[in-house]
């Protein structure tokens, strides 16, 4: 018989920031455990439930007993099962009796060949197993795997010592109306839970598995469903905010679900004085210490009002909102004196100081990495026409917020106050704003840079780090990048490739190894971040539409610069496209490898040699089209480049079937090589076409 399966944990408050994953960790070992042991029906359903006080799961279409199976065993090989005179020997025996089988005779046992010998094996059906076995075994795996981020150990009342993430108080198990008998930590299953700590009448008997949800909500005040109470928040939240805007990240929001059962949306005000502080201080200790919803108006400036979750309801929430008022204001005014007092500083004061923070042990200190980068972004800037005094001062200072007790109470903000302190200070725009933005992209999906000096700072700042950690082996491994190179990576790409900046790779690169010039810890890392930094670009090409075959033929060349590469693989689509493009691309690929085979290096072609109609053929037909590429690939129209080649395909399959490209001649060889080679750079300009060749 098949019914709705229950089992919750009721326990002590939950780590709130792991309650998710602990929740939906819970759910998929119970499940996982029943299907494998076949108690699950193909339309069964689990519903995962995670509250501050419980974990639970309930699954619809749960078998009271597991389904009979035919089972066939392995017993033994028939040489070792047989004596000489085909007798049953003493092995045999032992086995069956191993297997439970003691009666068997040799005349029961199936005789097959299994591999290159021949074995018996036996048959049988095996009665289904009772579902309180299945589920106690389950529900001890699954407590065995859980994400548990610190495992606590308490003692029961009689003794027992238990290890758990929080301690348990009861264990509900019901198939339907029945009570599932368990056993574990200390407890014994039953079909009593508790409700909210102060909203509900305490206990709450759960009738049936299928009630659980409902019974939790009516009587116990409890929302047991993580997702459904997310839900309920954000559009309380939403509808609280009326026309202003509610910064609710989904961390944050997640973190909120995780602390209460049945939530309750209460607005907050503060003086309206904190507003002179930069809204990111507010925002930041309102959701980091307080776990408080800011709210903006409509163009995103901070208004003086705030929501709060509450886990309380009640008709007069005045205490409550005064009490959360009350605490938030000593946080406001932290930040308040933190940014009065780091006023009282200009940033170019705090260089000296950089001197005292260590960079790393083997890099030296931040003053000297501030050197470096000042000196990279300098060269950088001069590269992209920009100017380089401007970017050299936003480079000396970019770091030196790191120095400020904002920054020191609230590292995110590291950058952001940069620029408000800048701005204080009097420095340039560009200054100011490239003190945020040289830590862009921060994420993927992030902002670029949107000024060119911030631009430059920013590349110089990744490729520093970039080269620098390299250069002294600590390249990422694996999962491991304690350094963040990888993001590093990507954020150099994305700049190169999206703001089109015609930097060469390779240059940049020199210029960021010449910064540890006389560093005894570095090694120069270039080759291997040249690979690095192009499997990155891989990715980033592919994320964007373009298959494994096009990006490969574009990156496969390792282009210097990157600015043009997605005109290059919009080329590259068009031209695969064409129907002339498999037997080019097929006959490209045939080019390289018979190039790759030849002794040394071809040189130019000459006419006078070419004694075959199809090679003269070929020759004329290159001609002719080779001023159309030229021009299109010197004005970047890649695609127009690529497609003329189309032209030559006639020629190119004439060519490979009418002409012995070695032949004995040393001469005529030589040439047909020079001849190939010729064809094999121009079609090739714009991308490797012989890597679309299936």
């Amino acid at each position: 018989m098949s019914q709705t399966l229950l089992v919750e944990l009721f326990t002590e408050e939950l780590p709130p920031k792991a309650l998710a994953k602990l929740g939906e960790a819970f759910s998929a070992g119970i499940v996982a455990g029943l299907k494998s042991r076949d108690f699950l029906e193909a339309e069964s359903v689990a519903t995962s439930y995670a509250s501050p006080r419980r974990l639970a799961v309930s699954i619809t279409g749960v078998r009271s007993t597991s389904p009979d199976k035919l089972m066939r065993e392995k017993v033994l090989p028939v040489s070792v099962a047989l004596d000489a005179a085909g007798n049953a020997t003493a092995p045999l025996g032992k086995k069956l009796a191993a297997l439970g089988f003691p009666d068997l005779q040799v005349s029961d046992l199936e005789r097959a060949v299994d591999g290159k010998a021949e074995s018996f094996f036996y048959s049988y059906t095996a009665a289904g197993t009772a579902l309180a076995p299945a589920v106690q075994t389950a529900l001890e795996e699954t407590i065995g795997k859980l994400p548990i981020p610190k495992v606590m150990s308490y003692q029961r009342p009689d003794g027992e010592t238990v290890h758990f993430v929080r301690p348990v108080h009861k264990i509900i198990a019901l198939h339907g109306a029945d009570i599932v008998p368990l056993s574990l930590l200390g407890l014994n299953s039953d079909r009593i839970t508790k409700g909210h700590r102060f909203l509900s009448a305490g206990e709450v008997s759960i009738a049936k598995a299928e009630d659980y949800a409902a019974s939790l909500k009516t009587e116990g005040k409890v929302i047991a469903s993580f997702n459904e109470r997310k839900e309920q928040i954000r559009t309380a939240l939403l509808g609280k905010a009326g026309a202003d805007q509610v910064l609710m990240p989904e961390s944050l929001l997640d973190e909120v679900t995780a602390l209460v059962e049945w939530p309750v949306v209460y607005e907050c005000n503060f003086e309206q004085e904190f507003l002179a502080v930069p809204q990111e201080c507010l925002i930041l200790t309102m959701q980091t210490n307080q776990k408080y919803f800011a709210l903006t108006d409509a163009s995103g400036k901070l208004r003086s009002r705030f929501l709060i979750v509450s886990n309380l309801e009640t008709s007069d929430p005045q205490y409550i909102i005064q009490g959360n008022e009350r605490v938030v204001r000593p946080r406001l005014s932290d930040a308040k004196f933190f940014f009065e007092q780091d006023k009282k500083k200009t940033l170019e004061s705090r260089l000296p100081l950089l001197a005292n923070v260590v960079y790393h042990n083997k890099l030296g200190s931040q003053a000297e990495r501030t050197q470096r980068v000042k000196t990279l972004a300098g060269q950088i800037a001069a590269s992209l026409n920009g100017d380089v005094a401007l970017t050299e001062r936003a480079a000396l200072l970019a770091k030196t917020d790191l120095l400020t007790d904002m920054v020191g109470e609230f590292p995110e903000l590291q950058g952001i106050m940069g620029t408000y302190y800048a701005q204080h200070d009097g420095e340039h725009a560009d200054v100011a704003a490239a003190a945020s933005e040289h830590y862009q992209p921060r994420f993927a999906g992030d902002a670029l840079p949107a000024t060119l000096t911030g631009t430059a700072v920013a590349l110089a700042d990744k490729l520093e780090t970039l080269v620098g950690i390299w250069g002294i082996g600590l390249q990422p491994t694996g999962d491991r990048d304690p350094f963040a190179l990888r993001r590093h990576a990507l954020g150099i790409l994305r700049m190169l490739v999206e703001k089109r900046l015609p930097l060469s790779l390779n240059t940049l690169l020199a210029q960021a190894v010449a910064l540890f010039a006389g560093n005894a810890n570095f090694t120069n890392p270039t080759a291997d971040i040249l690979n690095f930094l192009f499997d990155r670009l891989r990715g980033q090409l592919r994320d964007k539409g373009f298959s494994q075959n096009e990006v490969e033929a574009v990156v496969a060349q390792q282009p210097d610069t990157l600015d043009n590469i997605v005109e290059r693989l919009q080329a590259v689509q068009a031209f695969a496209a064409l129907p002339e493009s498999e037997a080019l691309a097929a006959a490209n690929k045939r080019i390289t490898n018979i190039l790759k085979k030849a002794e040394g290096t071809p040189g130019a072609v000459q006419p006078a040699l070419l004694q075959e109609a199809a090679e003269q053929a070929l020759f004329k037909a290159m001609a002719d089209v080779k001023p159309e590429v030229d021009v299109a690939f010197a004005k970047g129209d890649f695609a127009s480049a690529l497609k003329t080649l189309a032209a030559l395909r006639a020629a190119v399959d004439s060519f490979f079937n009418d002409v012995m490209v070695n032949a004995e001649d040393l001469a005529l060889r030589n040439n047909r090589l020079a001849l190939l080679a010729s064809l094999h750079g121009m079609m090739n300009q714009v991308a490797d076409i012989s890597k679309l060749a299936a």
